[in-house]
């Protein structure tokens, strides 16, 4: 999968592509990552790609022109059906529906806006889907375009030794992740939970599913909301609250 990032700062992504699962992806050529800089497509002396917004008000707006050559020549260093995504608090919220999806495609054009944020004319022309990756705000668009790429690796096919591991991971099974243990057995008096040691698969592969659902419930019901349980989903959901001493109103 090929990945086009068009960023004032490319040093972000020098740091993801030189660690981790990103890092080890690039170097087996299964993903590549270039970045585009719009400074060095701007025809000015000083190379601005900023400037004052009409109607007044604080701080600076990315330029049209530098920003729209920089996506065109991403588009055309892209694969043929790579989307322009641009990272805005405005956008749709990133998932990990939306990483599967993205996995899929042959490439991925990121743009990271800065300062008060980009002429929307850029956004009408150029962007396909504008993504944010939460209700918080930040300088730039650098790192949720990391976090977006990060979690879309980890879903092409060869990336992770062990394919189950991402298949496992939370939020793919639209629940939270399961608690996980490893040695010692017993740690600060707190050991591990019988049911890890009972090398009973079967019984071991239901608590996780119970631990799942219950931690979801819990902590984030609105996971839970969007399901239909079956009967087994249920009778988990009841006997996790039980054991923890909870009741259905408590999630």
């Amino acid at each position: 999968m090929h990945f086009q990032l068009v960023s004032l700062f490319p040093e972000f992504a020098s740091s993801l592509a030189g660690h981790g699962v990103v890092g080890r992806a690039i170097t087996r050529g299964l993903v590549t990552l270039d970045c585009w800089n719009p400074r060095d497509f701007a025809d000015d002396p000083h190379r601005t790609v900023d400037d004052r917004p009409y109607g007044g008000g604080p701080g600076m707006v990315m330029k049209f022109e530098p920003l729209a050559a920089a996506v065109e020549a991403a588009r055309a260093a892209a694969p043929r059906g790579s989307p322009v995504v641009c990272l805005s608090p405005q956008g749709t919220v990133f998932d990990q529906g939306l990483a599967g999806q993205f996995a899929v495609l042959p490439g991925l054009i990121l743009v990271a806006g800065r300062y008060e944020g980009i002429d929307e004319r850029l956004i009408q022309t150029e962007v396909d889907l504008e993504l944010s990756i939460g209700d918080f705000v930040l300088s730039g668009g650098e790192i949720a375009a990391l976090a977006v790429i990060d979690a879309v690796v980890r879903l092409v096919p060869g990336v992770l030794g062990d394919q189950e591991s991402a298949q496992q991971d939370s939020f793919m099974s639209g629940l939270l992740d399961h608690p996980h243990y490893t040695r010692p057995e017993v740690v600060r008096g707190m050991p591990v939970p019988d049911v890890l040691l009972s090398g009973d698969h079967s019984k071991i592969a239901r608590w996780r599913r119970k631990q799942a659902l219950g931690r979801s419930f819990v902590r984030r019901p609105d996971l839970v909301r969007k399901i239909e349980l079956t009967d087994e989903q249920q009778q988990m959901l009841d006997e996790y609250l039980k054991e923890q001493g909870l009741t259905p109103r408590d999630g």
